[in-house]
């Protein structure tokens, strides 16, 4: 799958806002605002349960990463994830 795509998707399903659980959300981190060299992907089952969360890095920026995309994109739909959230902009790591 392409870039281009995966993203595009990744995006709808964010903008759908809340839809219940299960809940993955996507936080970026670089260290300028401009690059994202991580991104982790928390996982929720259930309101109160514990927050599962992977970790996937890049030497460039992983929002632009068509391998880190598309893993994203299909951990999305095996986890059958009714919300996707993504925290705004890139968060900088120190």
């Amino acid at each position: 799958m392409n870039l281009d795509k995966s993203t595009k998707r990744i995006a709808k399903r964010v903008k759908k806002g809340f839809q219940g659980y299960p809940k993955i959300s996507l936080a970026y981190f670089g260290e300028s605002a401009d690059c994202a060299t991580e991104v982790v992907i928390g996982f929720t089952l259930e309101e109160g349960s514990e927050v599962q969360e992977q970790k996937f890095s890049s030497k460039g920026d992983a929002r632009k990463d068509e391998t880190i995309q598309t893993t994203l994109l299909k951990v999305i739909e095996r986890a059958d994830a009714n919300t996707v959230e993504e925290v705004a902009g890139v968060s900088i790591i120190k």
